[in-house]
């Protein structure tokens, strides 16, 4: 199998990822589990993220250099509008308390703007990329 074609299946699988993710969040979300949704939803942009960034070439280890690089290989260039960078960054921080902070409490209606803007985001990251 040659490199292209296994980027292409990596690419393939991380956008099912996405959409699980995805459907995933809006199942926790209407089981009341709002910590487990904003998992979910932050899950959702990682994947959509990571499948266009190895499109591009580029692989993270670390949760923060795919954000990092977000910024500045999409957005700072002016392919991605900024607007889905701070999507990408909200995600990450409700994320981050809602799997690290013993006490967070999400109120619901945060937790589905949070689901529906990681929508927004995998949408448009699936237009970064060319049909697979």
């Amino acid at each position: 199998m040659n490199q292209d074609s296994q980027a292409g299946k990596m690419i393939t699988s991380l956008l099912h990822k996405a959409s699980q993710a995805l459907e995933s969040a809006w199942s926790e979300f209407q089981a009341d589990r709002l910590e487990f949704a904003a998992n979910r939803a932050y899950y959702a942009c990682f994947y959509a993220a990571s499948a266009v960034m190895l499109h591009r070439g580029k692989q993270f280890v670390k949760h923060s250099g795919l954000r990092g690089a977000i910024h500045r290989d999409l957005v700072k260039p002016g392919d991605l509008d900024a607007k889905w960078g701070k999507v990408f960054d909200r995600s990450f921080e409700n994320r981050q308390a809602a799997d690290y902070l013993v006490f967070t409490v999400f109120d619901p209606d945060q937790v589905e703007k949070l689901i529906q803007d990681a929508e927004g985001f995998v949408q448009v990251m699936r237009q970064l990329l060319p049909e697979l």
